[in-house]
């Protein structure tokens, strides 16, 4: 390999890296949320395994089953003395049959982009929803107890105000599916994640639903985005639904729910 061609070679990755950042900041937008109405949320069923089954779950779906969305912010909300008392409208758009990007496993940041800017192309041509949307969370339906491998990842993005779900196909499965929804709406307004990767474990403070419980342990409840009920030291259980999890302050304040600390002033 000549000299000049291993020049042209690293020009041209270059520029597909410099293609790929304007892409995906031509399709982001980032909007702070800052309550003064409702914030509309579209959630999008996918039948992501093409069975009959799956489809049929999904045809009998309706809004009542994403009540318990709307009730979590709502109540939530209320514990922060938000003016909004609803500060969150679920609706539900016509069930898509085409497959969206899935989160690649252990992504590069070049892959990471890459799939972002695939994301946003493959919602605009897909979105089935007629009117506005201030974001839009599709759930990837799949039928629990086939050979079918369910991808690991759910994601939400908040450059685009997008999220991405997978959960099972089924009413048993509604609770534990709309508690990642909601999980993943709030990366759409600006949370954070509160756990280890490496461990899903939690990570005290913010991560605790109860932080300064004496004891600690056993922990009541789940804080949201740092997803598990920590029972003991190194003992953390799934929530079964949004009746078990609470927004802590950190994640308030992420989401212009609650202003942050000042420092003291010298």
């Amino acid at each position: 390999m000549t000299r000049l061609l291993l020049l042209r070679i690293i020009q041209l990755i270059l520029l597909l890296i410099l293609i790929l950042l304007l892409a995906n900041k031509w399709f982001s937008q980032v909007n702070d949320f800052w309550w003064q109405r409702p914030v509309k949320v579209v959630l999008y069923p996918i039948n992501a395994d093409s069975e009959p089954l799956t489809g049929a779950f999904i045809d009998q779906l309706s809004e009542e089953h994403f009540e318990d969305i709307e009730g979590f912010f709502q109540r939530e909300a209320k514990r922060y003395r938000l003016e909004l008392q609803q500060p969150v409208l679920v609706d539900l758009a016509p069930r898509i049959d085409s497959l969206p990007p899935q989160v690649p496993d252990d992504a590069s940041i070049l892959d990471a982009i890459w799939w972002s800017v695939k994301m946003r192309l493959w919602v605009w041509q897909h979105d089935s929803y007629v009117g506005d949307a201030d974001a839009r969370i599709f759930m990837n339906f799949h039928l629990p107890g086939t050979d079918q491998p369910m991808p690991r990842h759910s994601l939400g993005l908040q450059r685009g105000q997008i999220g991405l779900v997978n959960g099972l196909a089924g009413i048993d499965y509604l609770g534990r599916n709309n508690l990642i929804a909601a999980h993943e709406l709030l990366h759409t307004f600006g949370a954070t994640d509160k756990y280890d990767p490496d461990t899903n474990q939690p990570v005290w403070p913010d991560g605790y639903a109860e932080p300064t419980k004496t004891p600690l342990y056993p922990q009541t409840k789940a804080e949201i985005m740092g997803g598990r009920v920590l029972v003991s030291p190194g003992w953390a259980m799934l929530p079964p639904d949004l009746e078990h999890v609470i927004i802590g302050a950190a994640t308030a304040i992420e989401v212009n729910w609650l202003a942050a600390p000042q420092p003291p002033q010298k």
